[in-house]
Protein backbone atom coordinates (compact mmCIF):
# COMPACT_ATOMS: atom_id res chain seq x y z
CA UNK A 1 0.00 0.00 0.00
CA UNK A 2 1.29 3.47 -0.79
CA UNK A 3 1.90 5.83 2.09
CA UNK A 4 -0.72 8.35 0.92
CA UNK A 5 -3.39 5.63 0.70
CA UNK A 6 -2.40 4.31 4.15
CA UNK A 7 -2.72 7.80 5.64
CA UNK A 8 -6.12 8.40 4.06
CA UNK A 9 -7.40 4.95 5.03
CA UNK A 10 -6.17 5.37 8.60
CA UNK A 11 -7.80 8.80 8.86
CA UNK A 12 -11.12 7.44 7.62
CA UNK A 13 -10.95 4.49 10.02
CA UNK A 14 -10.03 6.89 12.87
CA UNK A 15 -13.27 8.77 12.34
CA UNK A 16 -15.33 5.61 11.82
CA UNK A 17 -14.12 3.42 14.70
CA UNK A 18 -12.68 5.38 17.64
CA UNK A 19 -14.62 8.44 16.53
CA UNK A 20 -17.82 6.46 17.00
CA UNK A 21 -16.97 4.40 20.08
CA UNK A 22 -15.02 7.02 22.04
CA UNK A 23 -16.64 10.17 20.64
CA UNK A 24 -20.11 9.90 19.17
CA UNK A 25 -21.60 7.27 21.48
CA UNK A 26 -20.38 8.92 24.72
CA UNK A 27 -21.62 12.26 23.39
CA UNK A 28 -25.04 10.80 22.61
CA UNK A 29 -25.15 9.54 26.19
CA UNK A 30 -23.90 12.68 27.96
CA UNK A 31 -24.48 15.52 25.49
CA UNK A 32 -21.24 16.72 27.17
CA UNK A 33 -23.36 17.60 30.21
CA UNK A 34 -21.57 17.33 33.54
CA UNK A 35 -23.23 15.54 36.41
CA UNK A 36 -21.89 15.99 39.94
CA UNK A 37 -18.39 14.50 40.22
CA UNK A 38 -18.04 10.98 41.60
CA UNK A 39 -17.95 10.95 45.41
CA UNK A 40 -18.19 14.76 45.32
CA UNK A 41 -14.48 14.90 44.47
CA UNK A 42 -13.80 17.47 41.73
CA UNK A 43 -10.23 16.21 41.35
CA UNK A 44 -11.64 13.25 39.44
CA UNK A 45 -12.67 15.68 36.71
CA UNK A 46 -9.02 16.70 36.36
CA UNK A 47 -8.01 13.03 36.19
CA UNK A 48 -10.67 12.54 33.52
CA UNK A 49 -9.34 15.43 31.47
CA UNK A 50 -5.81 14.05 31.73
CA UNK A 51 -7.00 10.61 30.62
CA UNK A 52 -8.79 12.15 27.65
CA UNK A 53 -5.71 14.13 26.63
CA UNK A 54 -3.36 11.16 27.01
CA UNK A 55 -5.77 8.81 25.25
CA UNK A 56 -6.14 11.15 22.29
CA UNK A 57 -2.38 11.64 22.03
CA UNK A 58 -1.62 7.89 22.19
CA UNK A 59 -4.41 7.12 19.72
CA UNK A 60 -3.21 9.66 17.15
CA UNK A 61 0.40 8.49 17.50
CA UNK A 62 -0.60 4.84 17.09
CA UNK A 63 -2.74 5.53 14.02
CA UNK A 64 0.10 7.51 12.45
CA UNK A 65 2.51 4.62 13.03
CA UNK A 66 0.20 2.19 11.25
CA UNK A 67 0.16 4.42 8.18
CA UNK A 68 3.78 5.60 8.19
CA UNK A 69 5.67 2.58 9.56
CA UNK A 70 3.31 -0.30 8.79
CA UNK A 71 2.11 1.01 5.41
CA UNK A 72 -1.45 0.04 6.18
CA UNK A 73 -4.40 0.90 8.35
CA UNK A 74 -5.86 -0.43 11.62
CA UNK A 75 -8.90 -1.59 9.63
CA UNK A 76 -8.97 -5.37 9.15
CA UNK A 77 -9.71 -4.89 5.43
CA UNK A 78 -6.44 -2.97 4.87
CA UNK A 79 -3.90 -4.27 7.43
CA UNK A 80 -0.30 -3.08 7.65
CA UNK A 81 2.35 -4.70 5.49
CA UNK A 82 4.92 -4.51 8.28
CA UNK A 83 4.51 -5.37 11.96
CA UNK A 84 4.46 -2.11 13.92
CA UNK A 85 6.64 -2.40 17.03
CA UNK A 86 7.73 1.19 17.61
CA UNK A 87 6.40 4.02 19.75
CA UNK A 88 3.77 2.90 22.25
CA UNK A 89 3.72 -0.53 20.63
CA UNK A 90 6.94 -1.06 22.60
CA UNK A 91 4.90 -0.80 25.82
CA UNK A 92 1.67 -2.63 24.95
CA UNK A 93 0.50 -4.66 21.98
CA UNK A 94 -2.76 -2.73 21.88
CA UNK A 95 -2.12 0.98 22.42
CA UNK A 96 -5.09 1.97 20.25
CA UNK A 97 -7.52 -0.05 22.33
CA UNK A 98 -5.92 1.15 25.57
CA UNK A 99 -6.22 4.74 24.29
CA UNK A 100 -9.91 4.29 23.42
CA UNK A 101 -10.53 2.89 26.91
CA UNK A 102 -8.66 5.87 28.40
CA UNK A 103 -10.89 8.23 26.39
CA UNK A 104 -14.08 6.53 27.58
CA UNK A 105 -12.85 6.31 31.20
CA UNK A 106 -11.75 9.93 31.09
CA UNK A 107 -15.17 11.01 29.89
CA UNK A 108 -16.82 8.96 32.64
CA UNK A 109 -14.72 10.80 35.23
CA UNK A 110 -15.07 14.22 33.62
CA UNK A 111 -18.83 14.02 33.19
CA UNK A 112 -19.53 11.99 36.34
CA UNK A 113 -21.41 9.37 34.35
CA UNK A 114 -21.64 5.84 35.80
CA UNK A 115 -23.12 4.55 32.54
CA UNK A 116 -19.86 5.39 30.74
CA UNK A 117 -17.94 3.24 33.22
CA UNK A 118 -20.18 0.28 32.40
CA UNK A 119 -19.91 1.13 28.70
CA UNK A 120 -16.10 1.14 29.00
CA UNK A 121 -16.16 -2.32 30.56
CA UNK A 122 -18.37 -3.56 27.71
CA UNK A 123 -16.06 -2.01 25.11
CA UNK A 124 -13.02 -3.63 26.78
CA UNK A 125 -14.80 -7.02 26.73
CA UNK A 126 -15.55 -6.60 23.01
CA UNK A 127 -11.91 -5.64 22.38
CA UNK A 128 -10.74 -8.73 24.28
CA UNK A 129 -12.98 -11.04 22.25
CA UNK A 130 -11.87 -9.44 18.97
CA UNK A 131 -8.16 -9.49 19.87
CA UNK A 132 -8.20 -13.11 21.06
CA UNK A 133 -10.54 -14.46 18.41
CA UNK A 134 -9.41 -12.61 15.29
CA UNK A 135 -6.57 -10.14 15.61
CA UNK A 136 -3.87 -12.20 17.32
CA UNK A 137 -4.44 -15.36 15.22
CA UNK A 138 -4.35 -13.21 12.06
CA UNK A 139 -1.13 -11.47 13.12
CA UNK A 140 0.45 -14.85 13.94
CA UNK A 141 -0.36 -16.03 10.41
CA UNK A 142 0.87 -12.80 8.79
CA UNK A 143 4.07 -12.22 10.76
CA UNK A 144 4.92 -15.63 12.28
CA UNK A 145 8.00 -15.78 14.51
CA UNK A 146 8.39 -11.99 14.50
CA UNK A 147 4.95 -11.62 16.10
CA UNK A 148 5.56 -14.51 18.52
CA UNK A 149 8.74 -12.82 19.79
CA UNK A 150 6.84 -9.57 20.14
CA UNK A 151 4.08 -11.28 22.16
CA UNK A 152 6.68 -12.87 24.45
CA UNK A 153 8.08 -9.43 25.31
CA UNK A 154 5.17 -6.98 25.19
CA UNK A 155 1.97 -7.42 27.23
CA UNK A 156 -1.44 -7.38 25.60
CA UNK A 157 -3.16 -4.76 27.79
CA UNK A 158 -1.24 -3.44 30.78
CA UNK A 159 1.69 -1.36 29.45
CA UNK A 160 5.19 -2.31 30.49
CA UNK A 161 7.08 0.56 32.12
CA UNK A 162 10.32 0.16 30.19
CA UNK A 163 9.91 0.00 26.40
CA UNK A 164 10.82 -3.23 24.67
CA UNK A 165 13.70 -2.99 22.23
CA UNK A 166 13.16 -5.28 19.27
Amino acid sequence: MKRRTAILGSALFFVAAPGTFAGLLPWLRTDWHMEPPFFGFAGLRIAGGLLIGAGLYFLLDSFARFALKGLGTPAPIAPPEKLVVSGYYRHTRNPMYVAVLALISGQALLFGDVFLIAYGVLVWFCFEVFVMGYEEPTLRRMFGAEYERYCENVPRWWPRVRPWNA
